[in-house]
């Protein structure tokens, strides 16, 4: 029971990664609380795990406003944040883009975690201790063509995580990121191109343990990132990867 009675939010809580995360943070303990676009998703993981599921658009910032307004009425605060939701563009040359979606992926990606510090900072500020995780990816360390704008954003991702652990640590935060490699997860095929044989056999041959990421292992590292046993553990962006940005 590593995180027996901290409060957590989950964004992107409702499939792949963020599902997993949920999962293993209500077994440890914590009350969780499912934010997704998606709420039909977000209320049948919630009731699983006795949680509470919320829908949010975190690019929006009225959006994110309103789930801090519901965080601090139903929990007075709040100790672990998770921002993992994300999205990315189709595997194209970078040029090919389009302006739409470009600022989706620096939106979902990117703002969100900008929003989600401006709206929660001061909670955990007050209470004077709390733990930040953000989901970025191996795509901001090791990049691969193609997906260009997508890597950018997770290198900003990373970056955003050094900079606010530096900031938040005087104040008793912790701010940690998590890189996995691509996974079992519904962004799997937009990753790829397209979900075949042939192109997951050629994706696993880069990963050294010759197997995709699953939620739950993500679930374990961030349950132990987000514990007290990580106290002395900020600013890091850990590879949960199988071995692929070796």
């Amino acid at each position: 029971m590593r995180l027996e009675g901290k409060r957590a939010i989950v964004t992107g809580g409702a499939s792949g990664f963020g599902a997993g995360i949920v999962r293993k943070f209500a077994a440890e303990g914590a009350q969780v609380m499912v934010a997704d676009l998606n709420i039909d998703l977000a209320q049948t993981v919630a009731s699983e795990v006795a949680g509470i599921a919320v829908q949010v658009d975190v690019a929006s910032a009225d959006s994110v406003a309103a789930l801090a307004d519901k965080v601090q009425a139903d929990w007075g605060g709040v100790d672990v944040i998770v921002n993992n939701a994300g999205i990315t563009h189709l595997p194209k040359p970078m040029e090919t883009v389009s302006d739409e979606e470009f600022d989706r992926v620096f939106n979902v990606n990117c703002k969100s975690v900008y929003l989600m510090a401006r709206a929660f900072n001061g909670m955990m500020i007050q209470a004077g201790a709390g733990a930040v995780l953000n989901v970025a990816s191996t795509a901001g360390l090791s990049p691969r063509p193609n997906l260009n704008w997508y890597n950018a954003s997770k290198g900003w991702m990373i970056t955003a995580t050094k900079t606010m652990a530096v900031e938040l640590a005087p104040k008793g935060i912790r701010v940690n990121a998590l890189c996995p490699v691509a996974g079992e997860t519904p962004l799997l095929a937009s990753f790829l191109g397209e979900d075949t044989p042939e192109m997951r056999a050629k994706f696993l041959s880069t990963i050294p343990i010759g197997r995709f990421s699953t939620p739950e292992d993500l679930g374990n590292a961030a349950c132990f990132l987000c514990s007290d046993e990580a106290s002395m553990i900020t600013g890091v962006a850990m590879e949960v990867d199988g071995g692929r940005c070796i």
